[in-house]
């Protein structure tokens, strides 16, 4: 996870240090744009914690090792729907959000209507129905 850490890290420093250059070029009166790259640099931060947390929690991983085995990975790496349909809902709520965006706002309620479904029906998969647990 050290890896993947970094690999967020070095854009945040990126991100803040270009922050920084934007407000003196522009004599810190422009704050939108100083703004949103800062919070662009704060989003990078967030993963890095994320994955630090990860790396303290669960150690070196296999692939993190250079004397590795391939064997060492095998087995189940997680719990995935195959066959769901919810992501396609999700999906179709965002697309009609960005429709709202561009045509008008009362779009926006629909859009919101099938995103709310489709999340609920996504989370709730393997609660209800064929495939419960």
């Amino acid at each position: 996870m050290r890896t993947e850490r970094n690999v967020f890290l070095i854009p945040a420093a990126f991100f803040f240090l270009a922050g920084t250059a934007y407000g003196i070029f522009t004599h810190w009166a422009e704050w939108v744009g100083t703004t949103a790259i800062y919070l662009t640099g704060g989003m990078f931060i967030m993963v890095t914690v994320y994955f630090h947390m990860l790396a303290n929690r669960h150690g070196q991983r296999a692939e993190d090792r250079l004397d590795a085995e391939i064997s060492e990975d095998s087995g189940e790496q997680g719990v995935f729907a195959p066959w769901s349909w919810w992501p396609l809902v999700c999906g179709l709520g965002a697309a009609l959000a960005f429709v709202a965006l561009a045509v008008d706002w009362w779009i926006m309620a629909p859009a919101a209507v099938v995103g709310v479904i489709g999340l609920v029906g996504w989370v709730m998969e393997y609660s209800t129905g064929q495939h419960a647990h």
